[in-house]
């Protein structure tokens, strides 16, 4: 869930809190919630330590990968990999334990995620002279099918030339950006190289929407799913699960959505960190309306990824190694982004339950055709500030033994 906080609630929120408590309890929650350590500690470490230990990856020792890998895009921060390392190769697959439930019942976001970290760490082997075979074995997500037992891909490297690309240097920078953008439209140029990374011929579709073009059908959509969201009390809570609020807690689970990563301007995102944790009514209804307010009214270009078979388990994978190099190269262009991925997740929500599928109806009457599925949504501009790092799980946590 992308909670975000709009300024007037911050600001009501802390004249209160300020009004109430003493200049004492408010330095000591400073002190303890990390309001002077935004992006500092273990936690984050991983951002600052990953290229001098992926430059270390060789065919025979190829764990140093996993540096990269685990700085990708990826569900509500679940970070939902594992890793196993193999004679010249690496075996990643999904952790069962780190889901969303009823948010994302076929693991259908979970094979994304692993598809962003697979990208980077093939990235991350070309530019250390590496050569990367990538090997994914058939099947569909379903919704008894449990994964982490079988690896979703593997990766063979062998010898190569070394060839660091733009996307490989771009890692370190990609973050998801949840605050305002400024809503000025994308030059035609840089639509047109987006747009390339899906020819029509290939096995993904991507959709681009501007102002005038749908746009405004596809953000309804966006927010009203939230709002079913919401009020499926069961994927609310499975979605809330992920955020975290406390600094400890941060810094100890070392993944989720976290208040310095929801695009608040740094003196309110400051104020947010001293004020009690809310309710999960009140974190819903902030969630709302920046989803109304900030998330879809300032962005200058909404975008889907389509597939046409939504939960074939390999396709899944590639559609998230998409959005990776999309991010990478929208983070290369200064550019910010974000998923906005409600309506897939109602359209499996609606499957799960054998309801009547109205999200996917609405989701082929914006794109046109009923043959190319979304299954990842997104937006795309100028951020009016720069998005802070997101707590990261230690390699070392994540490669199985």
């Amino acid at each position: 869930m992308s909670h975000a906080f709009t300024r007037r609630q911050v600001l009501a929120g802390t004249l209160g809190g300020l009004a109430a408590g003493g200049a004492g309890g408010l330095a000591w929650r400073s002190w303890t919630n990390g309001v002077f350590s935004v992006g500092q500690g273990a936690a984050y470490e991983p951002w600052h330590s990953w290229r001098a230990a992926a430059a270390e990856a060789t065919p025979r020792e190829p764990q140093a990968l996993v540096h990269a890998g685990i700085l990708a895009s990826n569900a509500h921060n679940t970070q939902p990999w594992r890793f196993h390392i193999e004679d010249g190769a690496i075996a990643l697959h999904a952790d069962p334990e780190r889901h969303l439930g009823s948010f994302d019942p076929f693991r259908r976001e979970q094979t994304l995620s692993l598809g962003c970290a697979l990208e980077n760490m093939l990235q991350a082997a070309a530019a250390q002279g590496l050569q990367a075979e990538v090997a994914a074995p058939p099947g569909r997500m379903t919704l008894d099918s449990e994964g982490g037992k079988a690896p979703a891909a593997r990766i063979r490297l062998t010898p190569g030339e070394p060839r660091e690309s733009e996307l490989y240097r771009t890692i370190p920078a990609r973050h998801t950006h949840r605050g305002a953008y400024d809503g000025q439209p994308l030059p035609a140029d840089l639509k047109r190289e987006l747009q390339a990374f899906a020819p029509d011929s290939g096995p993904l579709r991507l959709f681009l929407f501007a102002p005038g073009d749908r746009m405004e059908a596809l953000g309804r959509l966006i927010v009203s799913s939230t709002e079913a969201i919401i009020a499926d009390r069961q994927m609310a809570r499975d979605s809330a699960a992920w955020f975290r609020f406390d600094w400890k807690a941060v810094q100890e689970r070392r993944d989720g959505v976290t208040l310095d990563t929801v695009g608040l301007p740094p003196l309110l995102n400051a104020a947010a960190k001293i004020l009690p944790a809310p309710s999960d009514e009140e974190a819903d209804r902030q969630w709302l309306e920046g989803t109304r307010d900030v998330h879809v009214a300032t962005a200058p270009l909404l975008g889907m990824i389509a597939v046409r078979d939504l939960y074939d388990r390999p396709t899944a994978l590639d559609a998230g190694r998409l959005w990776q190099r999309l991010h990478l190269w929208a983070t290369a262009r200064e550019l910010a982004a974000q998923p906005l991925n409600q309506p897939a997740e109602m359209v499996d929500r609606e499957a799960q339950l054998d309801l009547p599928p109205r999200t996917a109806e609405r989701l082929a009457e914006i794109t046109g055709t009923s043959a190319w599925r979304p299954t990842f949504l997104f937006r795309l501009g100028q951020a009016e500030s720069t998005a802070r790092l997101s707590p990261r799980r230690a390699p070392e946590q994540v490669i199985m033994s």
